[in-house]
């Protein structure tokens, strides 16, 4: 079983920064594929970003390339997302996710959910 735990949201204007930490806890979390999905109110979930056990494979939706990155710790329990020029429209509530197939994690059917966390940024 793995436990995860989101931190790092809150509010920034346009343009600003922000970093998402998901930590994860248990025995085997290290061998879970790992990654973000976000959901804005009125809207459905959707897939943001992903990155595999091993850290070196990974994707992003498009409308975020460039702007956020997807990273891994050395000791693979935690999962970052680096959140660059922030935009009005990246407002949500950020998920960490993880499942052992990172095909079931990249279509939203993850074994593991954390609670979210909320990002709200202002024009």
């Amino acid at each position: 079983q793995v436990q995860l735990e989101e931190s790092g949201g809150g509010w920034v204007q346009a343009g600003g920064s922000l970093r998402l930490s998901c930590a994860a806890s248990g025995r085997t979390a290290s061998r879970y594929a790992m990654g973000w999905f976000r959901q804005a109110p009125g809207k459905e979930r959707e897939f943001v970003a992903a990155i595999d056990r091993s850290g070196e494979s990974f994707e992003h939706r498009d409308s975020v390339k460039g702007r956020f990155t997807i990273s891994r710790d050395n000791a693979k329990t935690t999962v970052y997302l680096q959140m660059n020029s922030l935009k009005p429209e990246d407002t949500a509530r950020y998920y960490c996710a993880a499942d052992l197939s990172p095909r079931m994690l990249k279509i939203g059917r993850s074994g593991y959910w954390g609670q979210g966390i909320l990002v709200t940024v202002s024009s």
